[in-house]
């Protein structure tokens, strides 16, 4: 159920909707979690535009995107982190259609501590999650979840 943040100058994407579709969809199959509401409802990316002059590096360029993917703990092996950030890359490059991007493109993983993801105004648990998971299959399925 990763949260993606994506800061950009202004005008850098003409559809953003799309984009941020886009984005969650790429996570969540990277990620390979079960399609299913729990975490098709609750993976979600929010672009985030910065007006002309609010973003720079050191010698003043401000044509730059920075992608931050929060997930659960654990959630991306090597292998997952490889593809994520190579995807989420080619993803803003053509949403903006400016194949020089990626140069330009930082993508930040990052992993939220064991308790600290935050769903239904509850701080879960790894365990927890992944139970309320197994329940939500278990009912779309019509069985008895499995601990």
């Amino acid at each position: 159920m990763p949260m993606i943040d994506v800061y950009a100058t202004s005008g850098t994407f003409a559809d953003k909707h799309q984009l941020a579709i886009d984005l969650a969809a790429t996570v969540m199959r990277v990620e390979q979690v079960p399609d299913i509401p729990m975490f098709r409802k609750n993976t979600a990316a929010f672009i985030h535009e910065l007006p002309e002059g609010d973003l720079s590096n050191v010698d003043g360029d401000g044509n730059y995107v920075r992608v931050q993917v929060l997930t659960n703990a654990g959630a991306l092996n090597r292998d997952k982190q490889l593809v994520l950030v190579e995807q989420l890359t080619a993803l803003v490059a053509t949403a903006a259609a400016d194949p020089t991007l990626p140069d330009r493109t930082w993508v930040l993983l990052t992993e939220a501590p064991d308790g600290g993801w935050g769903l239904n105004g509850h701080a879960n648990t790894n365990e927890e999650l992944v139970a309320a998971a197994r329940a939500q299959i278990a009912s779309l399925q019509g069985q008895t979840p499995q601990a």
